[in-house]
């Protein structure tokens, strides 16, 4: 899976939009006391030789707790999962990550190589339908097209628990991109998922598959506080898209002020690696996205 594009380190000095306005280095300013507190924390529980390396040396990982008036006994669940049931996949990502910025720049194979069952969940999700890229914000699009993944085949093939975690690893590299790049930029980075349904199977499609991306959405938002920005639901086919709608407003408050609907963006988009740096849909993309989420 191409996680991140090659313009992980792009610099982006604009406003935020998703509710926090003020520049990184003021809001590390603003919030000492509790990530000093926060980060006291986290060396007792992981220990000084990991406490040096990412995500614990970052700042904006203890910052993401603060802005959403998080403490220390939500650090320690996360860290109790880090430490624990989800420590293998984040020792994978570390050093997956650091191996991808090694040279300065993004390479993608060590992440692509180390991702948890690679050899069974690399053949289905490619570049052609999971790929990360950068907005023209400097935010992260999370693009996926379940439609054109072969559940049926892959789900055949492997458990809805490791799914699950390779899912949460793709959500912790990003994290540990967003965060770099939170510093580099002096502006918050989120990750703004983009879902293209077209071409999603009303009948006929694995429901495990759509049990684990629900799954590790729903732990990631726990695991990885004040990262998530808009959900854009796009393509969906029309009687998809009615049902989903009539049930939206059941949804609470904050989330469906995170959800955004809408058809075009990608439809006619053959190839996801087209909408990469340099690709002939790029431009366009980018366009749509700004409209929709800036």
């Amino acid at each position: 899976m191409a996680l991140i594009a090659c313009t992980v380190g792009q610099q982006a000095q604009v406003a935020d939009a998703f509710g926090v306005s003020e520049p990184v280095s003021a809001l590390l300013k603003t919030h000492a006391a509790d990530i000093t507190s926060l980060k006291e924390e986290a060396k007792s529980i992981v220990g000084a030789d990991a406490f040096e390396q990412v995500p614990y040396n970052n700042d904006v990982f203890y910052l993401r707790y603060c802005l959403e008036e998080k403490g220390v006994e939500d650090l320690k669940k996360t860290l109790a999962w880090r430490q624990g049931e989800g420590k293998a996949m984040c020792d994978a990502g570390t050093a997956a990550f650091q191996a991808a910025t090694a040279d300065g720049g993004w390479n993608n194979a060590p992440i692509r190589d180390a991702a948890p069952s690679a050899a069974i969940i690399n053949e289905y999700i490619n570049e052609n339908t999971g790929f990360t890229t950068s907005s023209s914000k400097g935010d992260l699009l999370y693009c996926i097209r379940a439609g054109k993944i072969d559940d049926n085949e892959l789900m055949s093939k492997i458990s809805v628990d490791d799914l699950v975690t390779f899912f949460l690893y793709s959500k912790e590299i990003i994290a540990l991109a967003a965060n770099d790049r939170s510093l580099k930029d002096d502006r918050l980075a989120y990750v703004i998922t983009v879902n293209d349904l077209n071409g999603l199977k009303l009948i006929g499609g694995d429901a495990t598959f759509r049990s684990a991306l629900g799954a590790s959405s729903k732990q990631a938002n726990e695991l990885y506080p004040a990262l998530g920005g808009p959900t854009l639901l796009l393509n969906l086919p029309r009687l998809v898209s009615a049902l989903v709608k009539l049930f939206t407003p059941l949804f609470p408050e904050k989330v469906r002020e995170r959800i955004k609907f809408e058809q075009g963006p990608l439809k006619n988009v053959e190839d996801l690696v087209s909408v990469a740096p340099g690709g002939k849909d790029r431009d366009a993309f980018l366009a749509d996205i700004d409209g929709i989420v800036y």
